[in-house]
């Protein structure tokens, strides 16, 4: 009876090893998504956060579908991660397609994201270099209302979701004087330090 039984058990654990789906769908791909929609805006929002006023200037309305490639949470206890306590490393176009054929190595941390290949001439059908830099793009995401803060929470890699707003300008100022500003990219053409999107939320919806 005990050998049939680890048997049963061994059986149990070879089929779940080749059923169960990757963590987090990681290689995902999806053929068809279009390039961010941006147009310019006018006007803005404040709130108070943390002890900090905090004021909202809108540079553009913007709306990105994409693929999830990665996710990083920040829990510092600034202004910054108490604002925005969850990025998403997002991918369109022909990023998102050949995302499972081509084998990228996402990752973010310290408000950046980071890919690589192993091999650059694979990158042939994204457009090289430029095509991934183009087709891809770090998002701080600063949520509307604490709804869309618990649909950003949930975001797993893999996801298919869609996000309405605004980039923004951000400044944040307490009354002995202490501020921090911060500024979102309106290119996509652009890399390194202050390329990444800052959004202001107002709906967010897994596709």
């Amino acid at each position: 009876m005990k050998k049939i039984l680890i048997g049963v058990l061994i059986l149990a654990a070879v089929i779940l090893i080749f059923v169960k789906k990757p963590a987090g769908n990681k290689s995902r791909s999806i053929a068809g998504i279009p390039a961010p929609i941006q147009s310019a805006a006018t006007g803005g929002t404040s709130f108070e956060k943390d002890g900090y006023k905090v004021s909202i200037k809108y540079k553009a309305d913007y709306t990105v579908e994409a693929l999830v490639l990665s996710t990083h949470s920040y829990f510092s206890g600034s202004i910054t991660d108490k604002l925005a306590p969850k990025d998403l490393a997002l991918g369109w176009g022909t990023v998102a397609e050949y995302n499972d054929r081509i084998d990228f190595h996402w990752s973010q941390s310290g408000r950046w994201y980071h890919w690589r290949v192993d091999d650059s001439s694979v990158l042939g059908p994204v457009g090289g270099i430029s095509g991934v830099s183009k087709q891809s793009a770090n998002n701080h995401l600063i949520a509307s209302t604490e709804t869309i803060q618990k649909l950003i929470e949930n975001v797993k890699t893999g996801g298919h979701i869609r996000i309405t707003g605004y980039l923004i300008d951000l400044r944040a100022e307490k009354d002995d004087g202490t501020y921090y500003t911060w500024s979102s990219s309106t290119s996509r053409d652009d890399t390194g330090d202050g390329s990444c999107e800052l959004i202001y939320v107002t709906k967010f919806e897994n596709v």
